[in-house]
């Protein structure tokens, strides 16, 4: 007898996840009927504000996959434009919205995946929802963006948060003319970052001609007569504004699973067990949505990065194929740039550390990318933190120029591990000059980080 899997949202951990269920089960065995309200599945959301800078020239170059594909050479019935208003978990079926028809229909599951992802956090302030302020989760959103950067040739932009994806707008309005503007609650751009690497994308960010309101509030979106936004009002004063972005960050969109009585964690996102399985027998969850672990804190955590989404839906689809796997949790491994300055982090910042009960040791240390006589050497500082005592590390956060940013993943790695930072420092790391001093920074700042628990005792 054939089962049916209906898979609601097409992008990374949806899509993820179906492909990898398809290959463990033919048409003969698993019906696949996956739905998504937008215009695109299997795309890749973190490049759009490279895409709306410029940098990308063509939206399709961001889509790994179109919906044709899926049903011509993987028999997955992919519906876009269409949106699962419901769902009801003892019955097992779904209420779907066909957006274009403006129909509704009703279609029952064996196993359900939800992976609706995130959406963006709107300030609660009057005017938010006015015209010409833009999330930029979806290709939809950005070209929205686009279209508007074309039709109204705004010259001023005001971006509202400075998290991943506002310094990211930051550097993609720059790229496109606009005077920029920077609104943000707190007192330094990444708030995941520890103060001091902040402060330096903070001053990074001054020197690129980006005005930065740092410990602002937002207090509301001025219009004009046509309703579009004309001004962003906050605490220091009104900002003039042709444009705006919301870099406010995410939440877990799981609205649609919460009202269908599955569980949702102290995070917002949905409770998943190692399976990608949640407590509500046939119902999954995967990506942005659902709850993850992290290794270092040992808490619970949703974190909405395209990494994490394919990886549990790679092993939702395993499951539900047929096979086992489990998902072992996350680091919170992150990377992004703002023009030439790039940052990264993984692990646990020093405050973080404290508050997952940790006696944090912290170390930083500046150096340079290539030997410092070597042609284009470039500035990197890292920042350690390790357990007092043990020396275990529990995080790292650098900020630097070409070629600094990627030796995040070198921390991630032992992080992974466990590792201490003596175990780091003797990692034997590849050298040659063109890319690296004979003491790498990761290893210098190993080094630094094992003389500072040393001297902790």
């Amino acid at each position: 007898m054939t089962e049916r899997l209906v898979v609601i949202g097409g992008d990374a951990a949806g899509m993820s996840a179906a492909s990898q269920a398809r290959r463990l089960k033919g048409p003969d065995e698993l019906e696949i009927l996956a739905f998504e309200r937008g215009s695109f599945t299997s795309y890749a959301a973190c490049g759009i504000p490279y895409w709306i800078g410029g940098l990308i020239h063509e939206r399709d170059e961001l889509v790994a996959r179109a919906p044709e594909v899926f049903r011509e050479k993987q028999s997955i019935d992919v519906r876009t434009g269409h949106e699962v208003v419901s769902i009801d978990t003892d019955a097992r079926t779904v209420v779907v919205d066909d957006l274009d028809a403006g129909q509704r229909s009703e279609h029952g599951y064996d196993q359900l995946l939800i992976a609706t992802g995130a959406t963006p956090l709107r300030p609660p302030v009057p005017g938010i929802d006015a015209d010409g302020v833009f999330g930029v989760q979806t290709l939809d959103h950005g070209q929205r963006v686009l279209d508007a950067l074309a039709q109204r040739q705004p010259e001023r932009a005001v971006v509202i948060g400075a998290g991943y994806i506002g310094i990211e707008m930051a550097e993609a309005m720059l790229l496109r003319g606009l005077e920029v503007h920077v609104v943000e609650m707190a007192e330094q751009p990444m708030s995941t970052l520890d103060p001091e690497i902040g402060a330096k994308v903070a001053d990074a960010m001054r020197r690129m001609g980006i005005h930065l309101h740092l410990g602002v509030a937002v207090e509301g979106v001025e219009t004009g007569d046509d309703g579009w936004i004309r001004a962003v009002r906050t605490a220091e004063g009104t900002l003039e504004a042709d444009i705006a972005v919301l870099g406010t960050g995410t939440r877990p969109f799981s609205d649609l699973a919460r009202d269908a009585g599955v569980p949702i964690g102290p995070s917002r996102g949905i409770v998943t067990d190692r399976r990608q399985r949640t407590p509500v027998e046939g119902v999954w969850a995967a990506g942005d949505c659902a709850e993850t672990f992290h290794r270092v804190a040992q808490q619970p955590v949703s974190i909405a990065l395209g990494t994490i989404a394919n990886k549990q839906g790679r092993i939702a689809g395993l499951n539900l194929g047929g096979t086992y796997a489990a998902f072992p949790g996350v680091l919170g491994t992150a990377i992004t740039k703002v023009c030439e300055v790039e940052i990264a982090r993984t692990g646990l910042g020093e405050q973080a550390a404290r508050d997952a009960g940790f006696e944090p040791v912290v170390a930083t240390i500046d150096g340079t990318t290539r030997a410092h006589y070597y042609p284009d050497a470039k500035p990197i500082t890292i920042r350690t933190i390790a357990e007092q005592g043990t020396g275990r590390l529990l995080g790292a956060q650098l900020i630097g120029e070409e070629g600094a940013a990627k030796r995040i993943d070198t921390f991630a790695t032992a992080l992974w591990n466990e590792m201490t930072v003596e175990e780091l420092l003797n990692v034997d790391l590849s050298y040659a000059p063109p890319f690296s001093p004979v003491w790498d920074p990761v290893l210098i700042a190993a080094r630094r980080a094992d003389s500072a628990v040393r001297s902790a005792g």
